[in-house]
């Protein structure tokens, strides 16, 4: 049912209220999903499980009314909770076969890499799609620097490793995301470029647009 095994480009918010500029989550999510987004992913790294919850299950209510995907950053109880479309893991959450065992072969399960082959490790394991970096610098998350400015060359190694759908992660923006997606990825992720943007809504087009001409340039 994902969008994210579809051939159309790709723009996922990643959600991160304590850098959304003073405003709330809902509000920034019902702006991008007015700009047109595919995926909205619940983070909120630094908000205790209760408030994830309660902002899941307004979130869910949002994006199912949109058709738009729920993603839940690495919680496959909390993706369970709130009846999430599902779950997005890195290399310290449950592996990719007990979030599928979890949530069953409809779940939407992603993996965070930034080498091919981890990338072929999470294809094994039956992830659904890739979220590769940190692409460029990003205070997002800690990263090894080996691993924080990938680039798009780091794409590229990417893509000749899996056919899995790939989405570039870490410092991207309208700027640069059509290098990321013509050098092999299906589409790209966001938090401050949606977040922090004077207009959500127009910044989430734009980054459609700039999406969409990164595939024209493959």
């Amino acid at each position: 049912m994902s969008v994210l095994t579809d051939d159309d480009p790709i723009v996922y918010l990643v959600t991160q209220a304590d850098a959304s500029a003073g405003r709330g989550t809902i509000e920034i999510v019902e702006a991008a999903i007015d700009g047109g987004v595919d995926v909205v992913q619940l983070r909120e790294k630094n908000a205790p499980a209760r408030t994830r919850y309660d902002l899941g299950r307004e979130l869910r209510e949002l994006t199912a009314a949109a058709d738009v995907p729920l993603i839940v950053n690495d919680r496959i109880d909390l993706a369970i909770a709130v009846d999430a479309d599902g779950v997005h893991l890195g290399d310290e959450d449950l592996p990719v076969a007990v979030a599928r065992e979890q949530l069953g072969p409809d779940a939407i399960v992603g993996r965070s890499v930034s080498t091919p082959e981890a990338a072929r490790a999470a294809e094994n394991a039956g992830a659904d799609y890739l979220g590769v970096g940190a692409i460029y610098p990003t205070d997002s998350k800690d990263k090894p620097p080996e691993e924080s400015d990938l680039g798009p060359e780091g794409i590229r190694a990417v893509r000749e490793a899996t056919d899995l759908p790939l989405v570039g992660i870490g410092g991207i923006d309208a700027e640069n995301a059509g290098d990321v997606v013509a050098a092999g990825a299906e589409g790209i992720a966001v938090i401050s470029a949606i977040t922090q943007a004077e207009d959500p809504a127009a910044a989430t087009r734009d980054l459609a647009s700039a999406v969409s001409q990164g595939v024209a340039a493959r």
